[in-house]
């Protein structure tokens, strides 16, 4: 044999990456075999493609002609393939239309025909001489031909035998393997007409096949009862069809960029400078809009993976969104953000239920706006925990009746792009409702996205069960703390109470002497001093023995009011148009308004007011405090103002006299209300 000198051509470079590419899918399908005949065959397949391909390259590289191993290496590829697509075929027995002797007569037909080709390559090679030269024409042409023949009917087959709905995990194996056979028919074809294969035809056939690998590759990824789960990673898709894309867009306006420099005469090579600046800042545009991503994301779900999400990473991320966060205000927001982003939601709405008051309050929201309380008792409410579904906005629009005559709130069809409402069940009790907004990129709601949510939610409703279970713990733990300080308080009372008795028991003994009075004036004023601060300590906390009684309101405020006069501004009664009776303990509803008023007092300047009403509404007593005082936003009023123990005022104060009031009221049956704007003022409604 003469020197070899490999010369790169373009029939031997396809035919080289499409070895590459089959070797690659080869070793993915190897790593992930389970033992099935289905996959073995797709891995033989791959393995003979690559080393057909590769044996190919090294002859056209070379100038070699094409001998009897290429034809047999072509010959075992074809049959794997033809075997595969017959085992694909029987993997379900009991479709009709194969179970009939005309699907096994094509599969011995093939066979016969494979093995007629086996035998004219062996006569080939043991006589040494060409068949053209012994017949005068070259049959296997023809057997070839046949051979890619079979291979469109089984194609053809397989889809048409195919339900409908699962068409997806096999069209782009139908669409693949019959373009490389319909490709083979025409090259035979012509070769047949011809006696010779055509040059340009066989070297472009490389290329032919290097396009075909990717779609065999998402075929085998999507069909997981041929044991081939072929894994990768959906962000490394993305990343990588990014990159692609990019670099498919640049060269375009690189090529338009040449063009518009050659065609644009003395303005050409400005005009090009303005064009690339242009198409590169629009690249990066569409590089970070979230929009383009999230569509991008749902194309390469829909179109190149068994399942829309990678169940692994998005667990993994959803529960390292919460386990960094500690149980308190800011675990919903998490729990919101987490959520929105499963479904590329830019925000919503979380409500939360409160036991006290039996309703939804608000707890957080995220680029959206919506009511602050939800009744228990609202029909929508008791729809979702009746019915555990997802309720989906745009399916209520298109099809209503899937919800069975349900009414859309008003509280939500005032929500603007509401999407999705997601109960949270905690031991089969609703804790919370959770509204996501439209998503970035239009996309439907299926059983997948429902019971990743579902699944989400029900894990999200234990985190939040658990923050609501630490902060009740919490207030428990100080209230055991505030109980504790009372008993030294008590401790404290009983030495004053000593010091005392000491003095009354000593005066009539001493009392003409100045040394014992001015002694005993001292003691006094120390255990007065000591009082007024247990008293200060214990104002808001301690318990009344008092029985509730029938006692009226106004005479209360008087004393209050005449009670907190000492100190600026004082207060002033502004009107009493009535004089309602209210059933409570004197003293505990007289300290209450006491602390609404002096809170009133100390948060307004001494040249400001302080205006108290009395007045009664649908049998209900109103008290109404208002003064012009420095105010509160409406985060402070909604989540620390009566949260125990949380108070502004440092060591001076306990933090428990608003929760005191509130937890009073409500004992009575009614409610406090708080309106305030800062620098302005505050309005508290006792009623």
């Amino acid at each position: 044999m003469s020197d070899i000198n490999f010369t790169l051509n373009p029939g031997a470079l396809g035919y080289a990456l499409a070895a590459l590419f089959y070797l690659i899918l080869a070793l993915l399908l190897l790593t992930s075999w389970r033992g099935r005949i289905q996959g073995g065959l797709l891995l033989a397949v791959c393995l003979l493609s690559a080393a057909w391909a590769a044996m190919l390259s090294y002859s056209l590289g070379n100038g070699l002609p094409l001998s009897v191993i290429h034809v047999l290496l072509e010959l075992l590829r074809d049959g794997a393939v033809l075997l595969f697509l017959y085992k694909v075929l029987a993997i379900d027995r009991a479709r009709p239309e194969l179970a009939d002797g005309r699907f096994k007569t094509l599969g011995y037909a093939i066979i016969a025909v494979w093995l007629v080709l086996l035998l004219l390559n062996a006569m080939s090679w043991l006589t040494d001489q060409t068949l053209l030269n012994l017949l005068g024409y070259d049959p296997r042409l023809i057997g070839h031909l046949v051979l890619a023949l079979a291979g469109l009917v089984l194609i053809e087959q397989l889809f048409r035998n195919t339900p409908p709905s699962q068409r997806w995990a096999v069209k782009y194996l139908c669409l693949g393997l019959g373009s490389l056979f319909a490709y083979d028919f025409y090259l035979y074809s012509n070769a047949v007409l011809f006696q010779s294969l055509d040059s340009q035809l066989w070297n472009a056939r490389g290329f032919i096949h290097l396009l075909v690998v990717p779609l065999i590759a998402v075929s085998a990824a999507r069909n997981p009862q041929w044991s081939l789960e072929i894994y990768v990673s959906r962000q490394a898709v993305f990343h990588s069809a990014a990159v692609l894309g990019a670099g498919f867009y640049l060269l375009l306006m690189a090529l338009g960029g040449y063009a518009i420099r050659y065609f644009g005469g003395s303005w050409g090579s400005l005009a090009q400078v303005i064009f690339l600046f242009g198409s590169g800042l629009l690249l990066f545009a569409l590089m970070f809009s979230g929009q383009m991503r999230a569509r991008m994301r749902v194309f390469l779900s829909k179109h190149f993976f068994n399942y829309k999400y990678d169940y692994r990473d998005e667990w993994l991320r959803f529960i390292g969104a919460l386990a960094n966060e500690e149980p308190g205000p800011g675990l919903g927001e998490h729990v919101l953000q987490a959520m929105a982003e499963i479904v590329d939601s830019p925000g919503g709405v979380l409500w939360v239920y409160d036991k006290d008051t039996a309703r939804f309050e608000l707890g957080v929201e995220l680029n959206a706006t919506g009511t602050s309380i939800i009744s228990a008792d609202d029909p929508f409410v008791v729809y979702l925990q009746q019915k555990g579904w997802l309720f989906d906005l745009n399916e209520f629009n298109s099809t209503p009746e899937v919800y069975e005559g349900l009414t859309l709130p008003e509280w939500l069809a005032e929500i603007e792009c509401a999407w999705l409402v997601i109960p949270l069940f905690q031991n089969k009790h609703l804790i919370g409702l959770m509204l996501l907004l439209q998503p970035r990129a239009a996309r439907q709601i299926n059983w997948e996205d429902r019971d990743l949510l579902k699944t989400v939610a029900t894990q999200a409703a234990s985190y939040l069960a658990l923050s609501q279970a630490s902060t009740e713990l919490a207030n428990a733990r100080q209230f055991e703390a505030f109980n504790r300080l009372s008993a030294y308080v008590v401790h404290d009372l009983k030495n004053v109470i000593g010091q005392l008795s000491l003095v009354v028991a000593n005066s009539k003994k001493f009392g003409h002497r100045q040394e014992f009075v001015d002694d005993a004036f001292a003691t006094v004023e120390n255990s007065v001093n000591k009082m007024q601060r247990m008293l200060a300590q214990l104002r808001q906390g301690r318990d009344s023995q008092q029985s509730s009684t029938a006692i009226k309101l106004l005479p209360i405020i008087d004393a209050v009011i005449q009670q907190c006069s000492a100190k600026r501004p004082v207060p002033v009664l502004a009107s009493a148009d009535a004089q309602p009776s209210v059933v409570a303990e004197q003293d505990r509803l007289a300290a209450v308004i006491e602390h609404v008023l002096q809170n009133a007092q100390e948060a307004t300047s001494e040249d400001g007011t302080v205006v108290l009403r009395l007045t009664s509404n649908n049998q209900n007593a109103v008290i109404e405090i208002e003064d012009s005082g420095t105010g509160m936003d409406e985060q402070f009023i909604r989540d620390r103002l009566f949260r125990p123990f949380d108070t502004t005022k440092g060591n001076a104060g306990m933090g428990i006299g608003a929760y005191e009031c509130r937890e009073f009221v409500r004992e009575l049956g009614g409610e406090v209300r708080v309106k305030s704007e800062l620098g302005v003022g505050t309005v508290f409604q006792l009623y």
